[in-house]
């Protein structure tokens, strides 16, 4: 049996639009992220003279630059999972969504802002350009009927619970 994967991206109170994407599209994402990390590692590296020794801090450093933890709440029912997500400043075409078997990956990259030419930014401690996160989720769900919504830099995922496969007793009967 083949995992599905869904991409599910909705605007405030509409149903969730679902699509089919290939699973490698996850680990595309993640050697992406994994590129970004280790190039900015090594400019970090570079600009601090190219001292050895300090490859841990510089590579958490450039992590903390690139990636913004996406803090999140699960919550279960009998009939449901409950996903919170936090996601301050991006927006519905921003993120990404994905669900392959019962793993949920959230994804988002704020698109490119022109910066005004009147100053220049010295220091900023807004969220990173670019978020993600996977965790294997505690049920298995169903995808097709997944609702999201985006509020106030809040995500919040409904996923309906799969139906469980029911016991059935098989009467078997000679043959002949």
């Amino acid at each position: 049996m083949t995992p599905q994967t869904a991409t599910v991206m909705q605007p405030t109170k509409a149903p969730a639009i679902t699509r089919q994407t290939a699973p490698e599209n996850v680990f595309d994402r993640f050697q992406k992220v994994f590129d970004s990390i280790e190039k900015r590692a090594y400019e970090i590296f570079d600009n601090n003279g190219r001292l050895f020794g300090n490859d841990l801090s510089d590579w958490l450093q450039a992590e903390s630059e690139i990636l913004h933890p996406v803090h999140l709440e699960i919550a279960e029912t009998d009939e449901a999972l409950t996903v919170k997500a936090e996601v301050p400043g991006f927006t519905v075409k921003e993120l990404e969504i994905l669900m392959d078997g019962s793993r949920l990956t959230i994804a988002g990259k704020h698109e490119s802002r022109e910066e005004s030419k009147k100053c220049k930014t010295i220091y900023s401690d807004l969220c990173a350009k670019e978020i993600f996160r996977s965790v294997e989720l505690p049920a298995d769900v169903d995808s097709t009927k997944v609702t999201a919504t985006l509020k106030d830099g809040v995500l919040n995922l409904e996923f309906p619970k799969a139906a469980l496969a029911k016991n059935l007793k098989i009467e078997p009967k000679e043959a002949s």
